[in-house]
C-alpha cells in the first residue's frame, strides 16, 4: 500500500510511503529488516528477541525517544502485550498501543500527520 503525504515546507523527517509483506518504505529507502522509527530518527536492522521473551524493558529504546505514544508492530500476526508493558509505558507518561505492522504503518502515518510525538517498534517478518 502506497502513503504519501507531505506539505511543502515540511523540515524533513522520516515518512513511511509504502509497506507490503517484508518490506517497509520510509522516505526513499525501503527496509526488509524490523526496525524502529520517530518522526525525528530511524533504527534500522533492530533485532529484538522473539515477542514471548520481551520484558517490559524491550520498550526502554522507544521511550527514550521521548514519545507521547508507543506503537508496536507485531508483524503479520497480533501479539498482544500484557499489562506490564503498558505499565512500564504509563510510569514513563507514554501511551502504548499494540497492532499489526502494517497497521502500525498506518497508525504511525496519521500521527505523524497530526505532529503527534509517536515511536514505533515495527516487526518485519
Amino acid at each position: 500500500m502506497e502513503i504519501t503525504r507531505e506539505s511543502p515546507g515540511e523540515e524533513t523527517r522520516y515518512r513511511i510511503r509504502g509497506y507490503g509483506p517484508g518490506e517497509i518504505r520510509i522516505n526513499n529507502v525501503t527496509y526488509t529488516s524490523s526496525l524502529l522509527l520517530a518522526q525525528d530518527r530511524i533504527v534500522p536492522d533492530w533485532n529484538p528477541p522473539p515477542i514471548a521473551e520481551w520484558t517490559p524493558e524491550t520498550l526502554d529504546p522507544l521511550l527514550a525517544m521521548d514519545p507521547e505514544i508507543i506503537l508496536v508492530g507485531t508483524g503479520s500476526e497480533l501479539h498482544l502485550l500484557g499489562m506490564p508493558f503498558l505499565a512500564h509505558a504509563l510510569r514513563h507518561g507514554c501511551g502504548l498501543e499494540v497492532m499489526t505492522t502494517d497497521a502500525a504503518c498506518r497508525t504511525f502515518s496519521v500521527l505523524s500527520s497530526e505532529d503527534r510525538k509517536v515511536a514505533a517498534a515495527l516487526i518485519i517478518d
